[in-house]
């Protein structure tokens, strides 16, 4: 077994119930996202989307890209700005399985590196994990990347985070739902566990280590556990 000094989890799926994403999060952004434009035309982040989209409307794409779930930066952005206003007035809270944040701080004060790596925003995973029951998760990691390092099922994307991180790709866990980032993160050198949560229904893919919870993570891969 590999010797774990550094996990990097995704969230939906993984620490994070995939219908908290779903159900509240994108309608959160979906019923907001028109007035928002709106009341920031002149924005930076509606600059990079119509960039991303030129001819075309913001709203307008926006919606479509939400429409096809497509994991467009921009959108990412913007729905990250609009859950913000969210978080602040207290409208949502961040959702996280019960198992993660004794987990984690076990893990940190084990020695563990811990990094987040999200499709969702920067800004955005950092508002979630400021927001929980649990109370304010951020300090317990070293750094949160998005698309913006590149897209998760692309080997170079785990490259570049071990790169900006100063970890050996052998001692780097990512953990995640999605098979298919598994796999890239497994070209790249990561050591790789698929959570298979059963509220979310995800499927093993026969190709990786799996686990049920952090728990189950932590006695697969020599992390500290609890008693």
């Amino acid at each position: 077994m590999s010797h774990i000094t550094a996990v990097l989890t995704d969230i939906e799926g993984t620490t994070t119930p995939v219908a908290f994403v779903t159900q509240t999060l994108f309608p959160y952004a979906r019923a907001r996202l028109p007035a928002w434009c709106a009341a920031h035309e002149g924005h930076e982040a509606l600059a990079a989307v119509r960039a991303a989209a030129p001819g075309q409307d913001a709203v307008t794409a926006l919606m479509g890209w939400m429409d096809r779930d497509e994991k467009v930066t921009a959108l990412k952005e913007v729905q990250g700005l609009i859950w913000a206003e969210g978080y602040a007035r207290g409208e949502i809270h961040g959702e996280i399985y019960p198992d993660v944040p004794p987990a984690l701080r076990r893990w940190v004060r084990g020695g563990v590196k811990l990094f987040v790596y999200s499709s969702g925003s920067v800004a955005a995973q950092k508002l979630l994990f400021g927001h929980t029951a649990a109370g304010d998760l951020t300090g317990l990691f070293g750094g949160f990347f998005d698309t913006r390092v590149g897209a998760k099922r692309v080997a170079e994307s785990y490259a570049v985070i071990l790169r900006g991180v100063n970890v050996a790709r052998t001692e780097m866990l990512f953990l995640s739902d999605v098979a298919e980032e598994l796999d890239a993160a497994e070209a790249a050198g990561l050591v790789t566990c698929q959570l298979v949560r059963p509220t979310d229904g995800t499927v093993p893919s026969g190709r990786h280590e799996v686990a049920a919870d952090f728990d189950e993570v932590a006695k697969k891969f020599g992390l500290p556990a609890g008693a």
